[in-house]
């Protein structure tokens, strides 16, 4: 397969083009071929750029706010012009509330202005490439970590104020914790209760308090995963998965990728009812 071509185009009036040619160059030094087109291009001249220069993937990216209007007028030019199999992405200043809108009307992503480019390279490579084997996103909630000082304080709560059932306790000696797990529905309350003063819930404890710890989040291919968050340049706890409970392998990401919120990825031995 030859190099991936990605026409960059910014519809509209908008007169600013410093992020857009950022994002060029970031897919160039991804060894992709860039088009762009320029500043203030009607959506059919961007339609009509991208079939004659054969690209794969159109970047539509906008900071004047009339995204809504000019990112569908695009789509329309392409299928006018027997082209609607040219994918087309958008990033810029776009307000979440209108993503919804704009993947309804066919834009296939939305790159807000947290994305990194190598988030966005990745993405193009795999949508260019459908054979390549993608990681799926996480399908539910592993379970939500409480750190508690005392697990035997804490757990009527649980068992009789709420009636959850208790399956079990374990010890993880490796991160000096105790957890109780309480399942609820496919997911599962996990209490973590520090075993040493060396323990990082026992840290959290002093400074925090009791409360949510982290999210576990069910994702397999954890190696492939993690690669590919690093290369993103994602900030990492672990780098490499380490042993969780029920014989689990687990990883966390830096609470500060996700505005301050401790996610762990974990995943389970397969045939595994965790």
């Amino acid at each position: 397969m030859g190099k991936i071509r990605v026409l960059i185009a910014k519809p509209g009036l908008d007169g600013h083009d410093r992020g857009a040619l950022v994002i060029a160059q970031a897919l160039r030094d991804h060894g992709m071929e860039v088009i762009y087109t320029g500043l203030r291009q009607s959506p059919v001249q961007i339609a009509q750029a991208a079939i004659q220069e054969d690209v794969d993937v159109i970047g539509l990216s906008s900071l004047s706010g009339a995204h809504k209007t000019l990112f569908p007028k695009v789509i329309e030019a392409l299928k006018e012009r027997h082209a609607a199999d040219i994918p087309v992405v958008g990033g810029g200043v776009i307000p979440a509330e209108d993503i919804p809108y704009l993947m309804e009307h066919g834009v296939q992503r939305i790159f807000t202005s947290g994305s990194s480019t190598e988030a966005l390279a990745t993405y193009i490579k795999q949508l260019v490439n459908p054979e390549a084997e993608k990681l799926k996103a996480p399908e539910k909630i592993a379970h939500i970590g409480i750190a508690v000082k005392q697990i035997d304080q804490a757990l009527s709560f649980y068992t009789d104020t709420l009636g959850l059932e208790l399956e079990g306790i374990e010890t993880i000696e490796t991160e000096g914790v105790k957890t109780a797990f309480l399942k609820i529905g496919s997911s599962r309350i996990e209490l973590l209760e520090p075993l040493t003063t060396e323990s990082p819930i026992y840290r959290f404890l002093n400074k925090r308090g009791e409360g949510i710890h982290h999210i576990a989040l069910e994702a397999d291919e954890l190696d492939e995963r993690l690669n590919t968050l690093k290369s993103e340049g994602i900030p990492l706890i672990n780098e490499e998965p380490k042993q969780g409970a029920h014989d689990s392998q687990v990883a966390f990401i830096h609470p500060k990728a996700a505005n301050g919120v401790l996610f762990e990825l974990c995943q389970h031995p397969k045939g595994s009812e965790a």
